[in-house]
């Protein structure tokens, strides 16, 4: 079974979906981040599709060949829930398997607290419960640092200047941090600089940061986040450069069904690339397994 390339119409936008897997099997929605592209979960869709599930992954909104609508407040964190909300509609669904990494993580966090009976599995890749990261993000010495660059990337026209500089080195040089800095492939990365130096399209993506990241708007976010009952697991790699360990490890205290932590240690940032295999197991395994009511945690590494 092929990669096959879909457009979809859904909350008002054209996406493009690379889908893969058969046409009615349980579908598994696949959530990319920042400064990625649906690419960035190449790695597990073939896995996913030999298990028997229609592994969908879309470019987010801005993002590749998907439409790239103007203005900060396109890019709020509620309508990238409503995008995902109407893709899983879009597929005929009423339920699907939700996984997110980075951006994606975000939106996914928000939409299963928001549309719990959407969701029939969640999956958190890097990025923990939104409350304990920004408790976190204020409090901890430690993810302060390691979120600094937050600064630069909500700085118009700054951020746009320093990330495209001399051919994007600036953004492609992010795939090398962490453990594993050859990870994710050169032509890979090539496609994922390539894409954002569309017009328009830089901007786009670093509107994430700028429509949801200040301060009073991401509290209104975080005040009606209700404890998730969905099955959830976080896979986490210990070296993150970006997200420490204090919010992964109170994540736990916010999900009230059963919920898994998987920590990746010898694992960076971009985990889909930097353990393939791995990512793909678990994966599998979440969304195939029954969901018995209680917590369990694990430590796991390739």
């Amino acid at each position: 079974m092929s990669v096959q390339h879909h457009q979809l119409q859904a909350n008002g936008l054209r996406f493009h979906v690379l889908v893969q897997g058969p046409a009615q099997g349980p579908l598994a929605l696949l959530l990319h981040g920042f400064p990625e592209g649906a690419e960035s979960w190449l790695p597990q869709m073939e896995s996913l599709a030999g298990a028997g599930f229609l592994a969908a992954a879309p470019d987010l909104r801005g993002y590749g060949l998907t439409d790239c609508p103007e203005g900060v407040d396109a890019y709020r964190l509620d309508q990238l829930v409503e995008d995902a909300r109407a893709l899983v509609q879009g597929f005929g669904r009423g339920q699907a398997h939700v996984a997110g990494h980075d951006w994606g993580a975000i939106v996914g966090w928000r939409l299963v607290a928001r549309h719990p009976d959407l969701l029939l599995t969640w999956s958190a890749l890097s990025v923990p419960h939104l409350v304990p990261l920004a408790a976190a993000s204020r409090e901890d010495e430690d993810q302060q640092l390691r979120s600094s660059y937050v600064r630069l990337f909500r700085m118009e026209g700054k951020a746009e200047e320093v990330l495209s500089r001399d051919e994007f080195s600036s953004l492609r040089a992010m795939f090398g941090l962490g453990p594993n800095p050859d990870a994710v492939p050169e032509p890979t990365i090539e496609h994922f600089a390539r894409n954002l130096a569309r017009p328009g399209r830089l901007t786009a993506a670093l509107n994430y940061y700028r429509a949801n990241l200040a301060g009073d708007h991401w509290d209104r976010l975080l005040s009606d986040m209700e404890p998730i009952h969905t099955p959830t697991q976080l896979i986490w790699g210990a070296h993150d450069p970006a997200l420490g360990r204090r919010a992964v490890m109170e994540t736990e205290k916010h999900v009230e069904g059963r919920y898994r932590l998987e920590v990746l240690e010898d694992a960076g940032h971009w985990l889909q690339f930097e353990k393939p295999a791995e990512v793909s197991r678990l994966l599998i395994e979440w969304m195939s397994r029954s969901v018995p009511s209680q917590k369990s945690v694990g430590n796991s590494s390739a």
